[in-house]
């Protein structure tokens, strides 16, 4: 039984994943790795989630194109999601990383989801269907970005409650 010691890692299935119909093929694949599932979820992605997701390339010319892409925009609305995920475990950062394989698809190793499953646009984007963080400092602001504490099994980082005033929220009718 995999133990959950370790570091834990943002991995998303991206909306090209998503329309490809590789959501199992790629949980397959991770699941080699025996590291645990210890947070999940599909998430509609904001543009704001977007662009602190990505702020490191904000500056890069293809930036409004990366926020479509990960947005699903490309796709239509049925693919206007992502499936992200934590894993955690020893070495899950660099373990994981490798069975995605370079973010350039045409430099990832065959064998790797990416080399296997990406491609590059016409316009330069990486259609390279999964990400995962690249450092711990990485991984933990990934994961502050996409989850919040409740939606993760067991401890990451620390917490503190705080009382929000009331707000509206949707509920099952």
């Amino acid at each position: 039984m995999p133990q959950q010691t370790g570091e834990a890692t943002l991995v998303l299935i991206k909306p090209d994943g998503i329309k490809k119909s590789l959501t199992g093929n790629i949980l397959t694949k991770l699941s080699e790795t025996r590291f645990i599932i210890v947070g999940a979820k599909v998430v509609r992605v904001t543009t704001k989630l977007a662009e602190a997701h990505y702020q490191h390339l904000k500056d890069k010319p293809f930036f409004p194109d990366l926020i479509k892409y990960i947005q699903g925009k490309p796709y239509g609305p049925q693919y206007e999601r992502v499936f992200a995920l934590v894993y955690k475990g020893p070495g899950a950062i660099p373990k994981i990383r490798e069975m995605a394989g370079a973010t350039n698809p045409e430099e990832a190793d065959s064998v790797s989801i990416r080399g296997a499953y990406g491609r590059i646009t016409t316009k330069g984007v990486f259609e390279n269907v999964i990400h995962a963080s690249s450092s711990p400092e990485d991984a933990e602001r990934e994961i502050k970005l996409w989850f919040s504490p409740e939606e993760i099994v067991g401890d990451l980082y620390p917490t503190k409650k705080v009382t929000l005033p009331a707000r509206e929220v949707l509920e099952w009718a």
